[in-house]
């Protein structure tokens, strides 16, 4: 029978932070000298478009191109980008605060317009939601803080930290979170885009030409 009882564990009184294993010194070491570079082949960026208090970013399929497109909701509004062209395609300053309410839905999500409309779109970022961290084949992303709270995004072919392999063969630092707040990393669910929102800007990177296999848009 379990007995209850007003009085909770004991304060445990704050001691000293343990000093970083050697091991650990070293890793640190490894992401501290690794430089920004660009994504790898067969990877090309895309588009940075700046936006001012960026909340969050989801990913849509166009029905008509099978391009994946980025929905990035803000302060200002929301906005629908094409991830192949880097384009800007449609724009919304005054969505319905009704369709926006994040209470509609226990995942986070934002009706589509434009090429979507009559759509959702799952949103990840401020408020919550993830993204895909892998493509599916082999590719993987992770978000380091050496020096924390800047963040970095590393790019990798080798299964994720600890990177044991060369520098620039099979993982690479691409985005340096040094100016803003990092909101979002992730693949699109095809795999054929990854994304990166800060409170401040978005970057896309693509390695396909459209028709993505699957799509975060929901009817």
């Amino acid at each position: 029978m379990t007995k209850w009882t007003k009085n909770g564990p004991p304060v445990e009184q704050p001691g000293a932070e343990p000093e970083l294993s050697a091991y650990q010194q070293v890793m640190r070491k490894r992401l501290l000298e690794a430089p920004v570079v660009p994504a790898p082949e067969p990877w090309r960026r895309t588009a940075y478009a700046p936006v001012g208090g960026l909340l969050g970013i989801g990913f849509a399929s166009h029905p008509g191109t099978g391009h994946d497109l980025v929905m990035v909701v803000s302060h200002d509004g929301h906005a629908l980008f094409d991830a192949v062209t880097g384009e800007k395609i449609a724009r919304d300053r005054d969505p319905d605060p009704e369709d926006s309410s994040r209470d509609a839905d226990p995942a986070l999500w934002c009706p589509g317009w434009g090429p979507v409309a009559g759509s959702r779109v799952r949103i990840a970022g401020l408020f919550g939601g993830g993204l895909h961290t892998t493509s599916g084949d082999g590719w993987k992303l992770e978000v380091v803080a050496p020096t924390w709270p800047n963040e970095r995004v590393l790019l990798s072919l080798d299964g994720g930290l600890p990177h044991s392999g060369p520098y620039g063969e099979r993982w690479w630092h691409i985005f340096h979170s040094h100016y803003s707040e990092l909101r979002a990393v992730g693949f699109s669910p095809s795999g054929q885009t990854l994304a990166v929102a800060t409170s401040s800007d978005l970057s896309l990177w693509t390695r396909g030409t459209g028709h993505s296999r699957s799509s975060s848009a929901e009817g």
